[in-house]
């Protein structure tokens, strides 16, 4: 495999997702659901969770663990809160949606939480927590996962690498914004590593024996990956698995299905959950307060070599930026993956590698 970078503008990589997802059966607005979070994750630099799944999920639809007509749908619901069954739709539809829901339960209420079940792997969580604060919310969204992950003394996989994220309006600046993997690396990372035949921190897994290896090769057949700072991070996957497995009445734990690895004809029933908070109401100064938030911890004091303090999702929206003005610099390893997934979806590839 080539090391070499190929550049696609946003615009064009947009596109040829699109076009990918209706090849595959799915419908105009919801390929453009789901094609606009997948390219915004590549412009932020995310390469794990962006047009890289778009492969997985194309699979899926051709298989019909994935149906491209389906339709998320609230089931039951309070004043501040709303389970949603996804019908087995792509992730960013049926995730998208549910955000949209929770942001209307918190118009009207100050806070609103939505589960869903019936869903599948959804990308990068900070697009939904993202999707909130453009609205000028607090937003948070966090998914469970099959097992992949140890816990602090375990031999192999007890949770999932279930990712959480958050995103706050802050004034001036972009929204800060946290996306991250209970896991001490999401497992993208560690395919990623594997792809490339690069080697990795033994931090990053443990193999058979519950031992600390530096062997992406064996990774997941014969290694699991290490929870985030032990304990720590083994106590925030359970909060997600109860908020968006066991609250929402989607499969947990070893009853998730594979996205990726699994049989394509079958669905995975993931669960996922929700939150937005009204800023307008509980704390209307809230931007302006964080936007001084940053600005302290922009000046504060920095190490030698240091040349500038970031706050979480600094880095992603000064991507996304760069991204819009020079094009997507993708890695091979993801242009091998996205060369798939045209092949899956009948699309010719090359013609939107153009200069952006």
């Amino acid at each position: 495999m080539s090391s070499s970078r190929q550049v696609i503008s946003i615009d064009n990589l947009n596109e040829f997702s699109v076009g990918a997802l209706r090849n595959c059966g799915v419908g105009e607005a919801d390929a453009r659901v789901t094609a606009e979070i997948l390219t915004t994750t590549d412009a932020w630099g995310v390469f794990t969770h962006g047009n890289k799944a778009l492969r997985g999920y194309l699979r899926r639809l051709r298989g019909g663990g994935l149906a491209p007509h389906g339709t998320p749908s609230v089931v039951t619901e309070g004043p501040g809160w709303a389970l949603v069954d996804g019908d087995s739709s792509l992730g960013m539809v049926t995730s998208t949606y549910a955000m949209e829901v929770a942001l209307g339960k918190a118009r009207a209420t100050g806070l609103g939480y939505v589960g869903v079940r019936n869903s599948c792997h959804f990308g990068a969580a900070g697009a939904y927590a993202a999707q909130a604060a453009r609205s000028g919310f607090i937003g948070v969204a966090m998914a469970n996962d099959i097992p992949s992950v140890a816990s602090p003394g375990s031999r192999g996989a007890v949770t999932g690498s279930n990712p959480l994220a958050y995103a706050v309006p802050a004034g001036k600046h972009r929204p800060l914004m946290l996306d991250m993997s209970i896991a001490t690396v999401a497992g993208g990372k560690v395919y990623a590593a594997r792809e490339r035949g690069e080697p990795i921190p033994a931090t990053w897994l443990i193999n058979d024996h519950g031992q600390p290896t530096d062997d992406p090769q064996a990774y997941p057949e014969h290694s699991t990956l290490t929870p985030a700072a032990g304990h720590k991070g083994f106590g925030l996957a359970l909060l997600i698995e109860t908020l968006a497995g066991a609250l929402t009445g989607a499969a947990m734990t070893t009853q998730v299905g594979s996205w990726l690895a699994g049989d394509p004809s079958i669905a995975t029933h993931h669960g996922a959950a929700f939150l937005a908070l009204d800023v307008a109401v509980i704390g209307p100064d809230l931007p302006a307060r964080i936007e001084s938030l940053i600005d302290e911890i922009h000046a504060a004091p920095r190490a030698v070599g240091v040349d500038r303090l970031y706050v979480p999702g600094e880095k992603e929206w000064e991507n996304l930026e760069r991204s819009r003005k020079d094009g997507i610099a993708l890695p091979a390893d993801v242009v091998a993956s996205i060369r798939e997934a045209a092949t899956i979806s009948d699309m010719d590839l090359d013609r939107y590698f153009t200069t952006p």
